[in-house]
């Protein structure tokens, strides 16, 4: 699968993209992802990609014509060549605006986008985007919150990790990905324990459930069965 990210901080998503599972998916060539600077499809000496709103009010807006010409450029013709991606008969492209008035991401979307060959991510900074990017060339707004952040680059990490991870062989044991919340809306997995068997907390000596010791898989699968519930 491929990410293509548009923003004008390219150094955010930089680091993200050289750390632990995300760089594994891509050695692995699970995934492909590249970061474009929306700089690089303007034409001014000053490599300008917003300018002040109609109608007045604070901040500066992105500009339609840097980010249609974006999404032009890096929208897929042709997936590289990839054997586990071949089998899947996938989607081919699906452009993402990131927006605070964007529908709310959530596991079943993660779910959903994992079918396509390529995620094009829209990064939003200042004001906010022009919104003819919404109407007319995103496929969709998408919000991970309600709240406001600087920019759509954490957002654009959120999605990356949350879809690759529900790829072929982007998560050692599948169990993992198959057993975790969110797996059916509203579902909570059960607690986790490791070593030291006791530690005390605040005073008070807190142990690992006994169940989780005895070796006996059977009763530990209830457990867990218990332990894990839906939200109400």
């Amino acid at each position: 699968m491929r990410f293509d990210v548009i923003t004008i901080l390219p150094n955010i998503l930089e680091s993200f993209s050289q750390e632990s599972l995300i760089a594994r998916a891509q050695k692995k060539k699970i995934i492909f992802f590249n970061v474009h600077n929306l700089r690089k499809w303007t034409k001014d000496r000053h490599k300008t990609v917003d300018d002040r709103p109609y109608g007045g009010g604070a901040g500066m807006v992105l500009m339609v014509p840097p980010i249609m010409k974006a999404v032009e450029s890096v929208k897929l013709k042709m997936i590289p060549p990839n054997p586990l991606l071949q089998k899947r008969g996938d989607k081919v492209s699906r452009v993402i605006l990131f927006s605070a008035k964007g529908k709310r991401f959530t596991q079943s979307d993660a779910r959903r986008l994992s079918k396509y060959k390529q995620l094009i991510m829209i990064c939003g900074r200042y004001e906010g985007v022009d919104e003819r990017v919404a109407r007319h060339i995103a496929d969709e707004e998408i919000s991970i919150g309600d709240y406001v952040l600087f920019g759509g680059e954490v957002p654009a990490m959120v999605m990356t990790e949350a879809v690759t991870r529900l790829l072929p062989n982007a998560v050692g044991k599948i169990e993992s990905v198959e057993q975790e919340s969110h797996k059916k809306i509203g579902y909570i997995e059960h607690p986790h324990y490791t070593r030291p068997e006791e530690i005390k907390i605040k005073g008070k000596v807190r142990r690992v459930p006994k169940v989780l010791l005895s070796g006996n898989h059977n009763e530990i699968e209830k457990w867990r069965k218990r332990k894990s519930k839906f939200k109400s």
